[in-house]
């Protein structure tokens, strides 16, 4: 088989941390590799490698049988490899065409030969078959799955024989997905080689063709995907059975906690009423949009509330976010980078504040961070380490813990799996569990459907800003959600 791209025995350390030790990884042209691991198995070190951000201190790397050693991204990129990060790269002021050819501008010596920067960038996009795309338009003013198009076409533009894809739906609704999945295939298909790295196993089950696992820095295993299954990668990526994923212990049923009763928010949600008991887990599904985050923000008293009640416990007047942290309300939002973390200060700082005492001396706290970080199982050099420097799985853990080491009796927790690793999403399950079994009660919005329907005892379907009942999850499935969702089942609107 002729190989586009062969990776042999790369190493890198930084200090004493190893973060690579010997990985290989072969890449045929016309196919999709994934490339899974756990966050810091070493995918973002080989990957930053491989585009020219690091040197690695041992190995080789060839491109179409030829030495590959790229000085920086743009040696990598004139190569032909070109990388699309999860962040993504777009000059919001710039046209769509500007955005395509950024880089590769065709020119007659100091001047920009704009009918041929425009004739390159429609290419571009004739290829990626959206030729519809307005070339003088804003790229700013597109949605976050044509913006990530634009940066697809920017590598073609550029020339790309091996494109990597590094987590591209973890922001994208399920049919944006769908029309990626499609626009992969369409790249395959026209002899491109590409790398998709994903923490979405059914992903990488349905649109790869050949894998590879990384765990601590060394390629486990590789192998066509036709032969294997979710199930079987997730044991590769951790080392152990993930068989109970989804823990669920004896959940005795309490008091009502939180009580809506027709909340309306300023834009979203347009009504919402539910009950909520201690022991209990309480998922909210729904579309992209349809005010499900907006829901657990003006629970919070960060989003102003237009009518309606909210009572938790047997309060139901107006609050704040600083109210409702006094009452034991604790809120995991889905942007923990924004909203989560200080990610300049460290774990100490991180899990303990708002709630630290002022007689708490350093080495305790200390102490007590480092239980914290034993209790959730997070990798790091240590209780002063700044947040910002932890994988992202890592973060999460942090964010949670600090609800559960504050004590927060009613969690609400949006998107908490959300861009984590197997491992991780394992021990957030796992903490949702002992926060249930322990009497505290969750109410949690995903877009993940398998875990909805793994961990909640109950599931509501949130469908044009209108919540619907909520249901024990055995009278739910995906098919059943989904249609609620797109208001195709009776009790939406």
């Amino acid at each position: 088989m002729h190989h586009r791209l062969r990776l042999s025995g790369i190493r890198k350390h930084f200090g004493a941390t190893v973060a690579l030790d010997g990985v290989d990884l072969v890449l045929a042209p016309g196919e999709v590799h994934a490339l899974v691991g756990e966050n810091g198995a070493g995918k973002s070190t080989l990957m930053k490698i491989l585009s020219g951000v690091h040197a690695p201190d041992a190995g080789t790397m060839q491109l179409e049988g030829a030495v590959f050693s790229p000085g920086d991204p743009g040696a990598a990129r004139r190569a032909g490899v070109v990388m699309v990060n999860q962040e993504l790269a777009i000059a919001p002021h710039l046209s769509v065409a500007e955005n395509i050819v950024l880089g590769a501008e065709p020119d007659r010596g100091p001047f920009l030969r704009h009918a041929a920067a425009r004739q390159r960038a429609a290419e571009a996009l004739a290829q990626l078959g959206r030729p519809d795309l307005p070339l003088n338009l804003p790229a700013g003013r597109l949605g976050l799955a044509e913006q990530q198009l634009v940066e697809i076409a920017r590598a073609l533009a550029l020339g790309c024989r091996v494109l990597v894809l590094d987590e591209p739906t973890s922001s994208l609704t399920q049919a944006d997905a769908r029309r990626l999945f499609t626009l992969v295939r369409r790249l395959r298909d026209q002899g491109k080689s590409i790398i998709y790295i994903s923490h979405f196993l059914e992903e990488v089950e349905s649109l790869s063709d050949r894998y590879t696992v990384l765990r601590d820095g060394i390629s486990v295993a590789t192998g066509d995907t036709a032969g294997t299954t979710p199930a079987h990668l997730a044991r590769l990526m951790v080392g152990r059975t993930v068989d109970e994923l989804y823990t669920r212990s004896p959940r005795p049923g309490g008091e009502i906690l939180l009580e809506l009763d027709h909340l309306a928010g300023e834009t979203k949600p347009a009504s919402a009423s539910l009950r909520l008991r201690r022991g209990e887990v309480l998922g909210i599904a729904g579309l992209v949009g349809a005010g499900r985050s907006e829901l657990l923000r003006a629970i919070f008293g960060l989003d102003s509330v237009r009518a309606g009640t909210v009572r938790v416990g047997t309060y139901a007047g107006p609050a704040s976010p600083l109210l409702r942290w006094e009452q034991g309300v604790g809120l995991l939002s889905e942007d923990r980078k924004g909203e989560g973390l200080a990610l300049n200060l460290g774990l100490e700082e991180n899990l303990t504040l708002p709630g630290l005492p002022a007689f708490l001396r350093p080495a305790d706290l200390r102490r007590e961070t480092r239980d914290w970080i034993d209790r959730l199982g997070v990798r790091c050099s240590g209780p002063q380490q700044p947040a910002g420097q932890l994988s992202g799985g890592n973060q999460q853990k942090i964010a949670l813990g600090r609800l559960l080491r504050n004590g927060a009796d009613l969690l609400l927790l949006d998107e908490p799996t959300r861009g984590i690793d197997i491992g991780a999403k394992q021990t957030v399950y796992r903490l949702m569990d002992e926060a249930a079994s322990s009497g505290k009660a969750v109410l949690m919005v995903s877009s993940y459907l398998p875990e909805l329907l793994g961990t909640c005892d109950r599931i509501a379907v949130m469908c044009r800003g209108v919540l619907g009942p909520a249901r024990p999850v055995a009278e739910w499935n995906e098919h059943h959600i989904m249609l609620a969702a797109t208001g195709a089942a009776a009790g939406t609107e």
